[in-house]
This record gives C-alpha cells, structure tokens and sequence, in this order.
C-alpha cells in the first residue's frame, strides 16, 4: 500500500506504478463517481500533473490524462463538466503544501514521452454488461454485442421501421457521445461498413439511441459507451474462411404482452400513413416470429 492523499469527494494512493483512486459513495458525491467506484491510473497515462486554486478555499490536484489512454476519457471527448472529472483531487486549500508534495513525487516519475498519444488504452474500461434506458429504447451491451430495443412511446417511426438493434463490436469502428446535459444527447454506433450512409439525426438512426430527461444520464451513459470503445478498439472484424467479415444474428424470444404492443403500435403508424401495407405487413411478420 503507498500513501493516501485524501480530499473531497475521492483519496488518491499513490503506488509505485500507478494512482489508485477511490470515489466515496454519498449524497453529495458526483453520481459518475460513485459508478465508477474505482479506478487505477498507470503512470505512462498521465502527461502531466497541475496544482492550482480551487473555488472557496480549495486546491485542485490534477493529473492530466494522456491523450489516447483512457477510453472514458476518450468517450466524454472534453464535454464533462469540471467536477466531473476524475482526474481532479479537491482538497482544503490549507493542504496545499502536501498536495504540492505528492505532485511533485509524481512529476518525477513521469517519462518525456508521457505526453505523445498513447499507442492503445492504458486504463482499464468499465467492465460489462452494462445497459441504461435511454428515452427511445434500452440499450445493453455484454461485452462482445449492443442491443437496443425501442420503446414504443419514444422511437421514431423510422426506428420502428428497422426493428430492435444488435451490433457485434467486431462491426463498429468507435462510438459518438454527446451528454445529455447538452442539447439532444445521444450514443451513437459507428459502423464499419461505411457503404451505407447513417441519418444525420439520432432520432432517425437505427443505431443510436437518443436521451432525454432523465434518461441515459451521464453516470449510465458515458461508462457503457466507453466500455462499448474499448472492446471496438481490441476487436477486429470476424472473418469467415473467404476472408469475409461476418456477423453472427442472435435470435430473442421476447413477452407476447411486449410483441402485442408493438403490433398495435405498427397498426397506428400504418394507418397514420407512415408505413407502408408492405411495410407493415413485413414488420408484423418479424414481430410474431419472435414468438
């Protein structure tokens, strides 16, 4: 065990080869730190370390992540708020000269290409299942495949067009965040066949899921979409014996009760004018073979 710098919030220890740093559980603690309830930072993915005045008679500890080395990091693309990132230590301003200490301890165990972008992921992601509601539909993730399933109260009629989602990782090339404490958040899935164009909007595209208020908050949001990176950027496409990339269909029998709602649901839209009789026709038949 090394030395424990405690401040609000979090405590950082500081062992010989990383910074382990544990999130308190509590009312007033961020909820994306209480998810995370851990985490162990090696020293190659810091670039540098800053200590600088808080707000109302604080200091602030920051280890600044290297580029490349954290895929929650690399999900929230700088768009966390300040005291929501885990790299901060907020501690009383009359600790300064400890902080300074351990920043400095540190400093020295940095190398010069600690600030280069890191080849691969140095800190470890959170780890699946993982899954959260968004406001058009559930989405999971097992480690190896995403699954959405709309809601029928929230997803558009192009999403109910195209069906519940699953999406092996060996068929993505990486993820778009946008917080849901911003204008229309969402999780997207980038596919790596590119042949085809994905709609512009989240709520038109089969493979995002689109958050509301209340739903796909950031604490549920962010580390399953970094979890759903980091098994991107380890995974390669599977291939058949032709050389082929291949995707493995997994079939879901789902509640009769939930299948009779989404049959009603397609009748409203169908006599809306939004699908087709073909449409409509194909997509019930879909529905009752997963029965």
């Amino acid at each position: 065990m090394g030395d424990v710098l405690a401040g609000f919030h979090a405590a950082w220890e500081f062992e010989s080869d990383s910074v382990l740093i544990r999130f308190e559980r509590g009312i007033r603690t961020p909820k994306l730190f209480q998810a995370l309830g851990e985490r162990r930072i090696p020293h190659e993915a810091i670039a540098a370390v800053t200590l600088s005045p808080g707000r109302r008679g604080t200091v602030v500890l920051h280890a600044v992540p290297r580029a490349g080395a954290d895929p929650l990091m690399e999900a929230a693309a700088g768009q966390l708020k300040e005291g929501c990132d885990p790299y901060r230590l907020v501690l009383p301003a009359e600790r300064e000269t400890l902080a300074e200490y351990y920043a400095d301890e540190l400093r020295a165990l940095l190398r010069p290409d600690d600030g280069e972008p890191a080849d691969g992921y140095l800190v470890a992601p959170p780890e699946a299942p993982l899954q959260f509601k968004a406001y058009d539909g559930k989405a999971s993730f097992d480690g190896k495949q995403v699954s959405f399933r709309w809601f029928w109260t929230g997803a558009s009629s192009a999403k109910w067009k195209a069906g519940d989602q699953s999406f092996a990782v060996s068929d993505l090339t990486g993820i778009e965040w946008r917080s849901p404490e911003l204008f229309e958040g969402h999780l997207r899935l980038l596919h790596r066949d590119g042949s085809t164009a994905q709609p512009g909007q989240a709520d038109q595209d089969p493979a995002a899921v689109v958050f509301g208020l209340g739903y796909g908050p950031v604490h549920e949001s962010l580390p399953f979409a970094a979890s759903v990176l980091a098994a991107v950027r380890t995974s390669g496409p599977a291939l058949t014996p032709d050389g082929v990339s291949a995707t493995t269909a997994t079939v879901v029998r789902r509640d009769p009760a939930d299948i009779a709602d989404r049959i009603r649901h397609l009748g409203e839209l169908h006599q809306a004018g939004l699908l087709t009789d073909e449409e409509f026709t194909a997509k019930k038949a879909e529905l009752l073979a997963e029965l």
